[in-house]
């Protein structure tokens, strides 16, 4: 099993292509959960990601004879990145195979770290998969994301870098996908202090672990449904099992929405933009998915700031429809002039702003003197949707709340 002299061999290696990220104390996560909240920003590590601490530590301990044959490996986006600048940075060639569903900008970023990219299959196992049949059929060293001891160590720095910036840390949180990164956590902390608790978390719609230590052996899902697409495997690989077992002291689970929130209130709040599974051990504070005392000292690890484009925008009006913020109703109005000016004033009146609206006259689905409408509302919270929905309601309009 992994040990912490491991990680502390590991510690010299990554520092040569590794960053120190920065531990900040958080006066807004702070005052919101009543706990002594610091904030790991991993997600400030050269590629975005803590990724390419396990790759350069694999990497590095390579014979010269499998650097000459290069390497290769599968991933979702942010190990492909670390393996594609290692490798890079001592000359070595890698082979990234990575889901057809990938975001785009990972694909485009693992290539501009000098990796070439396969896309193949519909998530993280799929590719996997053909990235072992590339590995025999090319004779390349197949670097693991998660289930390598090196790796492990690799990720495992970071639990030295918070024991040294804050000896005094309590609890630490860290999401887990095949979990390489808690592994090496766990590990580290518990190595500098047995009474440091170590939490996980995974998105539920990838939640294999705790089934797992329920059952006492690795399950694995059919399939996985998340927006924390750095973290969506079907299962723990079997050596993080063990360690997971071992070293974990509890292991939980958020929902998309409460991801959703939690990266939207750290953009608002804290200006730092993470990823879905960046995200995740903040809603888990957050959302009190685990005992903490008041005061007690708590070190969310923000492992990614890799998010898609296109998925931040989706999920910034997921985490403001689940705090009241934002609002999409559907409503029908009689068809004649000034209708929709009646609207829009009971609308005013509840000092609601108007981000769209769709009119439709030809739904066969309401009467021919109908039109159905359709509004995208900024509002102001909870409260105030509450009082807009019975405010247009008492004045006579059927409304749906469609987000």
């Amino acid at each position: 099993m992994l040990s912490f002299e491991d990680v502390l061999a590991a510690q010299d290696r990554v520092s040569e292509t590794a960053r120190h990220t920065p531990l900040d104390y958080s006066h807004t996560f702070s005052a919101m959960t009543g706990a002594d909240l610091h904030l790991k920003h991993e997600l400030f590590q050269r590629t975005g990601s803590f990724k390419v601490r396990g790759a350069t530590n694999r990497i590095a301990t390579l014979s010269p004879a499998e650097r000459e044959a290069g390497v290769v490996t599968a991933s979702a986006g942010n190990h492909a990145q670390g393996v594609a600048l290692a490798a890079t940075r001592i000359g070595v060639d890698s082979k990234i195979v990575m889901p057809e569903q990938a975001p785009v900008s990972k694909v485009k970023a693992t290539r501009s770290y000098g990796g070439e990219v396969v896309l193949h299959g519909r998530d993280y196992d799929a590719a996997a998969e053909r990235a072992h049949e590339i590995e025999r059929e090319e004779g390349r060293t197949y670097v693991h994301a998660f289930d390598d001891e090196r790796v492990m160590a690799g990720q495992g720095t970071i639990g030295l870098e918070i024991y040294e910036d804050l000896p005094s840390v309590e609890t630490v949180v860290v999401p887990i996908g095949g979990g390489g990164l808690i592994s090496g956590i766990a590990t580290a902390l518990k190595g500098k202090d047995e009474d440091i608790r170590v939490v996980g978390v995974q998105a539920e719609g990838a939640s294999s672990v705790a089934e797992s230590l329920q059952k006492g052996h690795r399950i694995e899902r059919d399939s996985v449904e998340t927006i924390a697409d750095g973290i969506a495997t079907r299962t723990v690989g079997e050596k993080t099992f063990e360690v997971i077992r071992e070293r974990v002291d509890e292991v939980v689970t958020v929902s998309d929405s409460e991801i959703a929130v939690a990266l939207t209130a750290l953009l608002e709040r804290s200006k730092t933009l993470t990823e879905g599974a960046g995200a995740v051990p903040l809603a888990a504070v957050t959302e009190e998915k685990f005992d903490y005392a008041e005061d007690e000292t708590v070190v969310p690890a923000l492992c990614g700031g890799n998010i898609d484009l296109n998925m931040l925008t989706n999920v910034i009006m997921r985490g403001l429809a689940e705090t009241g913020r934002y609002l999409r109703i559907r409503t029908v109005l009689r068809d004649h002039p000034g209708a929709l000016e009646e609207l829009v004033t009971v609308l005013s009146r509840e000092q609601v702003n108007i981000y769209a609206i769709e009119h439709e006259r030809t739904n066969r689905d309401v009467a021919m003197n109908s039109a159905e409408v359709e509004l995208d509302l900024e509002t102001r919270g909870p409260d105030h949707v509450d009082h807009l929905l019975s405010a247009l309601r008492e004045a006579g309009y059927e409304v749906d709340v469609l987000v």
